[in-house]
């Protein structure tokens, strides 16, 4: 029983040392596996590295070799510059040589030449002080002598001379003494009448409160350019209290632009096509009282069956002045005047009236005319049935026809007593009103213009433009022909502002 648990042990120990031998054997075999792998996977890093490495090197170079090719380029830039500045500094030096050796040159005939111009003044004085000296052996004077007497005859020359001036300056003074003396007493009456003409081109339009100045002006002043436009009055706003001045050498404009800021204040509604539509009507206004005028001045004279047109002509007076008189006053003394002369020479008394009456109608055309205003004044009353003594004396008042009737003179001698009397008229006025009429009617001869208005006393020509006929570019063509027009044909003082306005709308209306 022993012996087989002595047999079991020894084969259990058996077993165990030949199992202990298999697995070191087995181990060993694992582990020169795994040393044969690692030796094979250090070779291949060590590859990859070699092969990283000499990519690197190759980049390395390929840097320093494009670094080095940079420096190259710049030295040979730099070499490049410095040569051309080189030929440049060797082209100024040669330049400079030569520009000293044309001085130098220069300079020495500049010598040369003052040589000899001295040596010839010296000749000309020698000869000078010659001449002298022949003329004093041949007169037998000294030059100082001769020079003493040259004087004295100068001054008796000049004393002669200055009495015949003295005389004829005082003979023209003698002259125009009389011419003299007229401008005085017309500078004083002038100076008098000052009130008169500020009348005659300005009208002031009162208001309750200053407030009602900037409804006036508008948003960015669009209400008083449109009322300007509309009307070609320059209204001045300024700081003048619960007061609008309206200037404009027409007294129609004035009162149609007075009259239709009265409507829009009291109405309250002040915009521009509200401006527009009250100047119609109020121009409407205006138009209807014209011819109420001459209706009741026709009554008032007594004077029967004048044409229409003549009594609308006649309301027109009233707007309009006779150096500084009022055409419709002067007109109606005219008349008064005529019929008192033909009284007393036993002649037809109506139609004398009716003669001073009419006889400065040329003086309202509703269009410019170049003929004198007595004979157009004759030409209408001729055109609407006038008898042929009246049509006579309105054409010959100015001794522009010959006189064919006893009417003639007569009317002739009461024009010149109305207008004669002291502060009757003033032909300053007449003047500034023919410059401004002139200006408006310069700008209206071009195409394509639709109204033109002189304000400012006649500073600034504003010409509305018709936008479909006229672009901007013949706007400003426009402008700058005019500026020149008025520079080369009229005389006027200062400066002349011409402004061209044009103006596009797209009206529109819905139903």
């Amino acid at each position: 029983m022993s012996s087989i648990i002595i047999a079991g042990v020894v084969g259990i120990i058996v077993g165990a040392v030949t199992t202990l031998i298999v697995i070191k054997l087995g181990l060993k075999s694992q582990s020169a596996a795994l040393l044969s792998a690692a030796e094979k996977e250090a070779e291949n890093i060590k590859k990859d590295k070699i092969v990283q490495a000499k990519e690197k090197f190759l980049e390395l170079k390929e840097e320093h070799e494009k670094v080095i090719a940079k420096r190259e380029r710049k030295m040979q830039e730099s070499e490049k510059r410095i040569r051309d500045r080189e030929t440049q500094v060797n082209k100024l030096i040669e330049d400079n040589n030569r520009n000293r050796k044309k001085l130098e040159q220069v300079q020495q005939d500049f010598e040369r030449k003052t040589e000899g111009l001295d040596r010839r003044l010296e000749e000309i004085q020698n000869i000078r002080e010659n001449h002298i000296k022949q003329l004093e052996v041949i007169s037998g004077l000294t030059a100082q002598e001769a020079k003493d007497q040259l004087m004295q005859t100068l001054k008796e020359e000049i004393k002669s001379e200055s009495a015949a001036f003295v005389q004829q300056a005082t003979e023209e003074a003698k002259l125009t003494a009389a011419n003299e003396a007229r401008k005085i007493v017309v500078q004083t009456i002038q100076r008098v009448g000052t009130e008169q003409a500020i009348e005659n081109a300005v009208s002031v339009f009162n208001i309750e409160n200053d407030d009602v100045k900037g409804r006036i002006i508008g948003r960015e002043g669009r209400n008083i350019r449109a009322l300007e436009a509309a009307t070609g009055v320059e209204i001045i706003v300024d700081d003048t209290p619960e007061a609008i001045i309206l200037s404009c050498f027409d007294p129609v404009r004035r009162e149609i632009a007075r009259l239709s800021l009265h409507r829009l204040v009291t109405d309250g509604r002040i915009h521009p096509a509200r401006i527009e539509e009250v100047v119609q009507k109020v121009t409407k206004s205006i138009d209807e009282e014209i011819i109420e005028t001459g209706k009741r001045t026709i009554i008032d004279l007594g004077i029967h069956g004048l044409h229409p047109e003549l009594v609308k002509i006649v309301g027109r007076m009233k707007y309009r002045s006779s150096y500084g008189q009022n055409l419709l006053q002067h007109s109606r003394e005219v008349a008064n005047l005529s019929a008192i002369m033909a009284a007393e020479l036993g002649l037809n008394v109506k139609l004398a009236k009716r003669a001073g009456l009419l006889h400065d109608i040329g003086k309202v055309p509703s269009e410019e005319s170049e003929l004198p205003h007595a004979i157009l004044g004759m030409k209408w009353a001729e055109k609407y049935g006038e008898k042929p003594d009246v049509c006579n004396a309105i054409g010959a008042h100015h001794d522009e026809i010959e006189m064919t009737s006893l009417l003639s003179p007569i009317i002739q001698v009461c024009d010149a007593i109305s207008g004669a009397r002291p502060g009757a008229r003033r032909q300053v006025m007449e003047s500034y009103v023919q410059r401004l009429k002139d200006l408006e009617n310069l700008a209206m001869s071009y195409p394509g213009v639709t109204k033109a208005f002189a304000i400012q006393a006649g500073r600034e020509l504003r010409i509305m433009v018709e936008s479909e006929q006229i672009d901007d570019k013949k706007a400003a063509e426009i402008s700058y022909d005019v500026s020149q027009r008025i520079q080369s044909e009229m005389t006027y003082p200062g400066h002349v502002r011409v402004t061209v306005i044009r103006e596009t709308r797209a009206v529109n209306v819905a139903r």
